[in-house]
């Protein structure tokens, strides 16, 4: 009997999410090992609920259109599996499913959370007995998977997020006192995103003045002492914030009712930093010309703005997730290690999601300063941004595609 596979994403999108399943899409087309290919509707809960769509007659447009579609063409979720060793209900349905769709693989696009599905999905088909592949493959812009050197999503995020800096701090930059200018950006446990904004700069200079990460501990005295110092000699501020700030207790900076809502994983849900930098400036009096922009969303879903770097290495952890398989290998998630910088190559390798699944990756201590970072990360993050993805427009606009 011919072999099926499945593919399904999780967690919050990225730009290049999508450029993954085309990579195992093509790979099915160069290698035909798979006779169908599967996606499930939002995630895990979708195979769970058998709610699965074909993906096999895509034609070699339609997946070239999906590499360069931004967010999860196929829907996502955010749940968290129970121990199967407590309860086995819901590894039993994801079985039914596979065994229906005679699946003999399953690629699931996540980050640390999804390799926690990865993680107990392999240990419960290999202590059955069942001869099933589950294959994790990394996603996220906020590059914090453990034992991978960075992350598809990661570049592209960092180079819109570098871009808007530059723009806006342009923009903020016509008067004679520009005030002060700050930008949220997301990351809840690292501050990789923030970080990418040392990139925008002129005239080879940073036209950041203050970035602020959640590694280290927020001072209230002495950001206000360093936005005070910094205001008075130049009549401008620009200052990038990452929405995890927390202090020396461990405690976000920041706390609004909102901050107790949880998802599944017990992550809180932030955003308003940006506000109370805003306010606390405000009361101390260094001045009231004050703009906050939240980048929000648009961090992860602005293809137009894409790294080109970012796109075609999601694709080949798709890609070689598929070979992978055919080389032997289960339970894995495919992770990029970097084999040179200059010049940049990558290579593609097999990696425990146990070591993954539920840790962070933050930025080493001695990349960065109490108010800055080093040119370490600045040499670190520069090849992630390379090259611009030919997106194909449409009445002037990006053309992409909905798989539901």
């Amino acid at each position: 009997m011919s072999k099926n596979c499945l593919v399904a994403q999780s967690g919050g999108p990225t730009a290049v999410i999508n450029a993954s399943i085309s990579g195992i899409l093509d790979a099915n087309i160069k290698y035909k090992e798979f006779e169908k290919i599967y996606g499930a509707k939002n995630g895990i809960e979708g195979v769970m609920d058998g709610k699965l769509i074909d993906l096999s007659n895509l034609t070699k447009e339609e997946i070239d259109l999906l590499k360069l579609t931004p967010a999860s063409a196929l829907g996502s979720c955010r749940h968290k599996m129970k121990d199967f060793n407590e309860d086995e209900k819901e590894y039993e349905m994801i079985l039914e499913t596979l065994e229906k769709y005679n699946i003999d693989t399953f690629f699931y696009i996540g980050g640390n959370d999804s390799m926690d599905t990865v993680h107990k999905l392999s240990l419960y088909v290999k202590q059955k007995g069942i001869d099933k592949k589950i294959i994790g493959i990394p996603k996220t812009i906020d590059n914090d998977l453990m034992e991978t050197d960075f992350t598809p999503g990661f570049g592209s995020a960092a180079k819109y997020i570098a871009t808007t800096v530059l723009e806006t701090y342009l923009d903020a930059s016509v008067y004679k006192d520009n005030g002060v200018f700050i930008v949220e950006t997301m990351g809840r446990d690292a501050g990789w995103l923030a970080s990418s904004s040392v990139l925008a700069k002129i005239d080879g200079k940073p036209v950041v003045d203050f970035i602020y990460l959640p590694e280290n501990p927020f001072d209230k005295e002495k950001f206000l002492a360093d936005v005070k110092k910094c205001y008075e000699d130049k009549k401008q501020v620009y200052i990038v914030a990452s929405e995890g700030l927390k202090d020396a207790n461990g405690d976000y900076v920041f706390k609004s009712k909102t901050i107790e809502v949880h998802d599944k994983f017990a992550h809180a849900q932030l955003g308003g930093v940006g506000s109370y930098l805003k306010s606390i400036i405000e009361q101390a009096n260094i001045t009231h010309r004050i703009k906050v922009l939240e980048l929000g969303t648009a961090q992860r879903a602005a293809m137009h703005c894409a790294s080109l770097t970012d796109v075609n290495i999601s694709h080949l952890c798709g890609f070689r997730a598929y070979e992978m398989r055919f080389e032997g290998k289960s339970g894995f998630m495919a992770g990029i290690k970097i084999k040179s910088m200059l010049p940049f190559e990558t290579e593609i390798v097999e990696i425990d999601p146990s070591l993954v699944a539920n840790k962070v990756k933050e930025i080493p201590r001695e990349w960065m300063t109490d108010n800055f970072v080093k040119e370490e990360l600045v040499e670190y993050l520069t090849p992630l941004i390379q090259g611009q993805p030919e997106i194909e427009y449409e009445n002037g606009l990006p053309k992409y595609v909905k798989l539901i």
